[in-house]
């Protein structure tokens, strides 16, 4: 399986790009990379690149930056790593790509360079929750944060097709975020959304969950705007960082509390280990004509490592083929939803 690998899109590439590439040939020798970066660069770091049978590498000259307008860069940056890896996928020369750069470059580079799925209004980001039932998926997590009722709908069927295909959950339940289980809370989009989704009746739509719950484990698909997705997946990522912070202050304060934290030291790694974004590597880019992983931009290796092989696992589940077959096609209007 041939993926292209955007080695120069991340906080601590290329360097730790190529060792989670590194890595993964080493752990899967199903496994094939093509290399989109600059050459030198990219010798430099891996010096007997050539010797490696399963890797190639595609010479690029432009790399979008973290901070630069993604759409602006696209346009001017034609020969960008993100464009060029995506390019690959497009031309039947990989089968997925993968970049831990600019989340907006990587997803105008797919919408403009893959294209979207027929019927597929807007393309969003899922991303993997460690709650206590296992691996959850939310989305979108970033992509839209301006949303319809009738989006909203599309989200949920591309997690419902995702999570069932790809994670081999069946009939998954489907849940909205809000700020109260109740049918009439939220705004008034997750209200029409809400009615709009008990109107599916193909799909295993449970109602709302409040924040509070979604690391219980339940949810294991939750449908909400790129907003409101990526200020709780943050929120999460800053919370368990911040608790793990001051456990450690406190098992640091005194003999007593030391001597209990080298006993409980297996125990921690372990609940870190479980915590840890990068265990699960990236997340994909639904509703676009091919596979493209989002990472998160401080991937270090690991991160890289587990999104490739996991990349792997998804080529190979059908999902995608699964959501270009599936119909887009809105239903019956939402009736209007009372504010009173």
């Amino acid at each position: 399986m041939r993926i292209a690998l955007d080695v120069m899109g991340g906080d601590y590439a290329p360097l730790e790009i190529i060792k989670g590439a590194q890595a993964a040939l080493e752990s899967s020798p199903n496994l094939e990379l093509i290399l989109a970066g600059d050459e030198t660069t990219i010798r430099l770091h891996w010096a007997n690149v050539d010797q490696v049978s399963r890797v190639r590498i595609r010479h690029c000259t432009q790399v979008i930056g973290m901070n630069e307008h993604p759409a602006m860069a696209f346009r001017k940056k034609k020969d960008s790593s993100i464009t060029v890896a995506t390019q690959l996928v497009r031309e039947g020369e990989a089968e997925a790509v993968v970049s831990a750069g600019s989340t907006g470059a990587q997803m105008v580079a797919a919408l403009f360079v893959l294209g979207r799925i027929k019927g597929v209004e807007r393309p969003a980001i899922g991303s993997f929750l460690p709650t206590l039932k296992g691996p959850r998926f939310m989305l979108d997590v970033g992509a839209n944060t301006d949303c319809t009722p009738e989006i909203l709908r599309q989200f949920a069927w591309m997690g419902h097709i995702y999570s069932e295909k790809a994670l081999g959950q069946r009939n998954p339940s489907i849940y909205l975020l809000s700020n109260g289980t109740e049918a009439e809370k939220g705004d008034e989009l997750t209200q029409k959304t809400h009615a709009l989704l008990l109107n599916e009746p193909h799909m295993n739509f449970c109602g709302n969950v409040e924040g509070r719950d979604i690391l219980k484990g339940d949810a294991q698909v939750i449908v909400c705007d790129g907003f409101v997705g990526n200020v709780a997946l943050k929120t999460m990522e800053g919370t368990a960082e911040a608790m793990f912070y001051l456990m450690k202050d406190a098992f640091m304060a005194d003999g007593r509390s030391k001597a209990g934290a080298y006993l409980l030291k297996p125990a921690f790694k372990r609940l870190k280990n479980q915590l840890n974004y990068e265990e699960y590597g990236g997340a994909p880019l639904l509703g676009v004509n091919g596979i493209s992983v989002v990472c998160h931009g401080s991937s270090k290796a690991r991160a890289i490592e587990c999104a490739l092989l996991k990349t792997m696992e998804w080529v190979g589940s059908g999902y995608l083929q699964d959501l270009q077959a599936h119909s887009f096609t809105a239903v019956q209007p939402v009736a209007e939803v009372s504010q009173s």
